[in-house]
């Protein structure tokens, strides 16, 4: 991976650290996570390969795992880099198709990244998740609306975002214009 697609998944995942840091004021078994739109750009932008885009979730997943009050916290390490993965994969096959190719791949990237938290938090700490919610539909009833909902603002998040970050992106790329790199010439 090239400085400059390290930086920007860098600054991106810095960014989407600081909105989940913000959003632990909510509270609930689960956060809402835009740090998922936020890698899901990142991937957009720079379309890493299977295992850069697996590094890019492992470190989203620290990322969630360390700001987190939900009910498991170290499920994003596995979560994370299932939907950084995911979200490659659909993108990879919707981006050459249509315009909302952003949207949809953050959309489906958050069903996959929430969806497996929620199944890994369930079969690992059952009896919490039984002693606080009664039912499993319960902590269903809570959870999966909170993982609809932030899919659909991932999405529109990142929908919104891609074309002035691809746009600001190729501007970075152009070729710059002559510098006053020429030596004056001694005329004496």
């Amino acid at each position: 991976m090239k400085s400059r697609d390290i930086a920007i998944v860098g600054i991106l995942l810095a960014i989407g650290a600081i909105i989940r840091y913000m959003s632990l004021l909510i509270p609930g078994p689960i956060v809402s996570n835009l740090v998922i739109a936020f890698y899901s750009l990142a991937i957009i932008l720079i379309a890493p390969t299977f295992r850069e885009a697996l590094g890019i979730g492992v470190v989203a997943g620290v990322v969630c795992a360390l700001l987190s009050h939900s009910i498991f916290p170290p499920a994003n390490l596995i979560s994370e880099p299932i939907g950084a993965v995911v979200c490659l994969g659909t993108y990879l096959v919707l981006r050459d198709r249509f315009v909302l190719a952003p949207a949809v791949t953050t959309l489906v990237a958050t069903f996959a990244s929430g969806f497996s938290f929620i199944v890994i938090s369930i079969l690992a700490v059952a009896p919490t998740v039984l002693g606080k919610f009664g039912t499993l539909e319960a902590f269903l009833a809570v959870t999966v609306p909170i993982v609809l909902i932030t899919a659909t603002v991932n999405a529109a998040v990142a929908q919104a975002l891609e074309m002035p970050a691809s746009r600001a992106l190729m501007r970075g790329t152009r070729e710059k214009a002559p510098g006053r790199d020429a030596r004056p010439v001694d005329e004496s």
